[in-house]
């Protein structure tokens, strides 16, 4: 097969008056190449193609595509060959594809991004879009949960991080959003979070559900599937992903979420934006004012006090009294109050602490605390060694008597002979 440039030359040779001779002879390529390159009959070239060897079949083909359009060519290879069909696997995928019999999925090409789409437009202040970007791995080594909620209009974004996705973790870091966006939109745009809606169903969560109404503000569900429908919030969750966290250095959650401020007001508010910025256009545009508190929602999560008396809640850890070591207990902290409750699994109160700031990974003890566990540590301390496993230790008399009033019988006791009395027969023999 010859290049375009060789094309463009004997085509210019021939137009001299070269012979295909004294052009095969100059370009070193044969002469029968040279004839069908200027016959027009070279690749590229308008001609007529071949009839495949799928003509017979063609029918059979179709219909099966109409039944099936995802079946796979070796499974239509064994029926063809069933049918009379003596070409081999490649052959058959070649003859598929040049010519076209297997039809088109509209709903894959649609999830694969490859269907026509346009763009939607959004007013200012009409909506925010909300979704969740799970990082399982993390520098601190635990799991971690980040909230990014973005504006419609503008593409501006803020987002929380949180250590689980509960309805509690969600408000709040919802309302942290909201406070960094500098207010509400008139419409939440979600998908099909189970702390949002209801699994498998087209209803809202009854907490979500009261928390839109303490921001006045509507609730619009994304169709399931339809990632696209909130392209905005994906679209930031993918230049987060790119941009910050694969480079970010935190050593904690709490460095994690200041440098992602950062990033979000120096770094995202900058790109430009139909002429302006992204920080400029969130910032004109028309949002609803916050209440005054955020939405009482309760945060509540089960741990397993350690043996130091403390309990580990948003990588932080809080005391509690020593005999509560190793037991299960419930940290309690609403939304917006500074104080968190430290209950047993029935409803008993263990302690209360000043909550600290997320992901600070301080400790927490208060002094009352601090003294039980050291008395504790005190009273419990010994040089002695651990007691021998392997020793022999028969029942003894005490036990032997009860095992014999267990089967009605009158233990017999030994008669308890005095020193004394061995003195005085001594002294009767002499």
């Amino acid at each position: 097969m010859l290049t375009e440039e060789d094309d463009v030359e004997i085509h210019a040779l021939h137009a001299r008056g070269w012979s295909q001779s004294a052009i095969s002879r100059h370009t070193g390529r044969d002469r029968k190449t040279i004839r069908r390159y200027l016959a027009g009959e070279g690749p590229g070239q308008d001609r007529e193609a071949a009839a495949s060897c799928l003509e017979p079949f063609r029918g059979y083909i179709a219909a099966r595509f109409v039944e099936d359009p995802h079946l796979p060519a070796v499974t239509l290879l064994d029926e063809l060959a069933a049918a009379g069909f003596e070409r081999s696997y490649p052959t058959l995928v070649r003859e598929l594809r040049r010519t076209g019999l297997r039809p088109v999925c509209l709903v894959c090409q649609q999830r694969r991004g490859n269907a026509p789409t346009t763009e939607i437009d959004h007013p200012p202040g009409e909506e925010i879009q909300w979704d969740w970007l799970e990082l399982p791995d993390t520098p601190w080594g635990q799991p971690a949960y980040l909230l990014v909620g973005a504006l419609s209009h503008s593409g501006r974004f803020r987002a929380a991080f949180c250590e689980q996705m509960t309805f509690g973790h969600l408000a709040g870091a919802l309302h942290e959003i909201l406070l960094g966006l500098g207010g509400s939109a008139r419409v939440w745009r979600v998908d099909r979070m189970a702390t949002a809606v209801i699994p498998d169903t087209d209803r809202l969560n009854p907490q979500f559900a009261q928390m839109a109404k303490h921001y006045g503000t509507d609730v619009a569900i994304c169709p399931p599937h339809r990632p696209q429908r909130k392209g905005v919030v994906e679209a930031a969750i993918k230049f987060i992903g790119g941009r910050w966290w694969r480079t970010a250095k935190a050593a904690s959650m709490l460095e994690a979420q200041q440098s992602l401020d950062a990033f979000a007001i120096n770094v995202s508010d900058r790109r430009g934006r139909r002429g302006s910025t992204v920080g400029e256009l969130g910032s004109s545009e028309p949002l609803r004012a916050l209440p005054v508190l955020a939405f009482p929602a309760e945060i509540v999560v089960e741990r397993v006090c350690s043996r130091s008396a403390l309990v580990t809640f948003e990588t932080n850890q809080y005391s509690v009294p020593p005999g509560y070591a190793s037991q299960p207990l419930t940290v309690r902290a609403r939304v917006g109050e500074p104080h968190l409750r430290i209950v047993t699994r029935t409803g008993i109160k263990v302690a209360t602490h000043l909550r600290a700031p997320a992901g600070a990974e301080q400790t927490v003890r208060s002094s009352e605390h601090a003294v039980q566990l050291e008395r504790a540590v005190l009273d419990a301390f010994t040089t002695q060694t651990s007691c021998r496993r392997k020793t022999n230790r028969p029942p003894g008399d005490g036990a032997l008597a009860e095992l014999a009033k267990l089967h009605g019988q009158t233990p017999t006791v030994a008669p308890v002979v005095s020193l004394t009395d061995y003195a005085k027969l001594a002294e009767v023999a002499c």
